[in-house]
């Protein structure tokens, strides 16, 4: 008897059932804690999934820039996951809603502060709306062609879609690192607009490209698990474990390089930025970031058994997903004041992730579980470490 099917059936029940909820939940929150409380959990959540899907959607382009063969038996998982994209913007259109809210610069009053009028000529509604529309289009317009061509070549086995899609990745990888910087300084400095850093659209990308790598490793190892990609070994994911922990270091050194040089020039108008997330209630959420953003997978890691061992690379990219929604957390909540977790919280959690889930599921149906149609998977199938 097959028991694949009622299983798929029940986990696809389960996931519409935590987006009722959550979704009912959220409704009670908007009503009871105000919409400052929800708009600052919409805007977490959205970019938690935006971030993941375009760090796979980087990915996807990264192999394709780099000729790399290793990664190819794996790619179909970054580009459902990339999915996530398709599904973040409509969720950021609809946080619109939310900046007048929560964004200081569109409050009157911010005609009176000299360093906000000064900013003023980026900080618009206008403007700010034709940014995100722009970003947007741009990420959407990416996703089909690597996606969709994707799994076109699956079909019609067309080996010059692979050259195309390797000349494409250098504009991609511009419109990446710009877009990027736009949503750090727009949809979470923004929060914020009298403090500053050079570093924060580096930071972001930090974060993104890590968490992208982490949340790879988890669909890689998922489908391995359940015998989808029985030609993927641990020689396939061993990379994925030493750029994870390459990126582990990149992301808290490019983390404590911004607070050092802020700390050291000691400027009251950059301290307190840092001075509102690292003391009182905040300091406790502070000193979560290092552990599961850094110390759990460094240490996992560091060996080349843990890159081998898929218990262990489930435990240090799970880690770094942890610690990628506790630095969303830390960056936007402080705006509020003191941290809050309750049950608005949760229904947001359960209403994203449900649908993040969905979104993630409904792609895993589409196409191979490898890209059958690239001429290079048989290289990545034979590539030896």
């Amino acid at each position: 008897m097959n028991t694949q099917a009622p299983r798929s059936a029940l986990a696809r029940n389960l996931l519409l059932l935590m987006v009722l909820v959550g979704g009912g939940g959220a409704a009670a929150a908007y009503a009871s804690v105000g919409p400052s409380r929800f708009w600052a959990n919409w805007i977490l959540w959205t970019l938690f999934l935006l971030t993941l899907g375009l760090g796979n959607l980087f990915l996807v382009a990264l192999e394709r820039l780099v000729g790399a063969h290793w990664s190819v038996p794996m790619r179909r998982v970054p580009e459902r996951i990339a999915s996530l994209v398709p599904l973040a913007v409509p969720l950021l259109l609809i946080a619109l809603l939310g900046v007048p809210v929560l964004f200081p610069w569109t409050h009157a009053e911010a005609a009176h502060n000299p360093i906000l009028v000064a900013k003023a000529p980026w900080l618009n509604m206008p403007f700010f709306v034709i940014r995100l529309v722009a970003c947007a289009v741009a990420w959407l317009l990416f996703y089909r062609f690597y996606v969709g061509g994707s799994l076109k070549q699956d079909d019609s086995k067309d080996a010059a879609f692979t050259v195309r899609a390797r000349k494409l990745a250098p504009p991609f990888m511009v419109m990446f690192f710009f877009t990027v910087t736009i949503v750090a300084f727009d949809w979470i400095s923004g929060l914020e607009p009298e403090w500053y850093s050079d570093m924060f659209g580096v930071y972001l990308f930090a974060g993104t490209f890590l968490s992208g790598i982490a949340v790879m490793a988890q669909g890689v190892l998922a489908l391995i698990r359940r015998g989808r990609l029985p030609d993927v070994k641990w020689k396939h994911y061993y990379n994925l474990g030493t750029l994870g922990l390459a990126f582990t270091v990149f992301y808290a050194y490019i983390g404590f390089a911004q607070y050092m040089l802020i700390w050291y020039a000691n400027l009251p108008e950059e301290v307190v930025w840092f001075k509102h997330r690292i003391e009182g209630s905040w300091e406790p959420v502070a000193l979560l970031l290092p552990l599961f953003s850094f110390f759990i997978p460094f240490f996992l890691l560091i060996g080349s058994a843990g890159k081998r061992s898929s218990k262990v690379m489930f435990i240090a990219t799970l880690s770094i997903l942890v610690g990628h929604f506790v630095d969303l957390y830390w960056l936007i909540f402080p705006t509020l004041g003191t941290p809050v977790f309750g049950w608005p919280e949760l229904s947001m959690a359960l209403l994203f992730l449900g649908l993040g889930f969905l979104q993630i599921r409904r792609a895993m149906g589409r196409g191979a579980d490898m890209p059958v149609g690239d001429p290079l998977l048989i290289k990545g199938l034979e590539w030896q470490p």
